[in-house]
């Protein structure tokens, strides 16, 4: 019978090893990936849109140091690298590509759902740096809004590609391999 080993010492199976699926286009994973993205991009530039309009003239203060302050950020994440948005877009278009392209072998449906947290913020900051007022290819202004005033401004992107990266290592780490570290299986009997 294939994929079964004959008894071992004492009468028992011994573990058959199994070679794990390739990390070839998972359809069933990209359906996955690909909702989540958009929904990311649609609540990004929704939140982006709103801030636009309602922080215009102010901010609002909140709680705390918590305040709601309309930012232009050319640079990269806490406004490093300001005048480099050029660059900065086509580093997060070859990031984008990327995840995609990763995105297609995710191992779990966890690790799906951080990839298209990811995905979709990535798309969103991409897409200021793509479609604001900007100098030339890619020199738009991504917009930030949330601000602490102790921590650097940061938006609704931000925040996703932030919480999908610790989502795709804690699934990483709690759910591992599903066939095992070793890539075998213990055998039918409970051995």
């Amino acid at each position: 019978m294939a994929g079964r080993a004959g008894p071992g010492p004492g009468g028992r199976r011994s573990p058959v090893a199994v070679r794990p699926p390739p990390l070839t286009a998972s359809p069933r994973r990209l359906r996955l990936v690909l909702p989540i993205a958009a929904g990311v991009l649609l609540l990004d530039q929704l939140t982006k849109a709103w801030a636009l309009r309602a922080l215009d003239d102010a901010p609002i203060d909140l709680v705390w140091t918590l305040r709601l302050n309309l930012t232009f950020n050319t640079g990269a994440a806490f406004s490093q690298g300001e005048g480099l948005g050029p660059f900065i877009g086509v580093a997060a278009a070859a990031v984008v590509i990327g995840l995609l392209w990763s995105g297609r072998a995710v191992p779990n449906r966890t690790g799906a759902v951080a990839m298209g947290v990811i995905l979709g913020g990535a798309l969103g900051n991409l897409c200021d740096r793509a479609f604001r007022e900007g100098d030339g290819f890619l020199g738009g202004a991504v917009i930030d809004f949330i601000d602490f005033q102790w921590f650097p401004v940061f938006n609704v992107a931000d925040i996703a590609v932030v919480g999908g990266a610790m989502l795709l290592i804690l699934a990483t780490a709690i759910e591992g391999d599903p066939d095992g570290a070793d890539g075998s299986v213990a055998a039918a009997d409970g051995g």
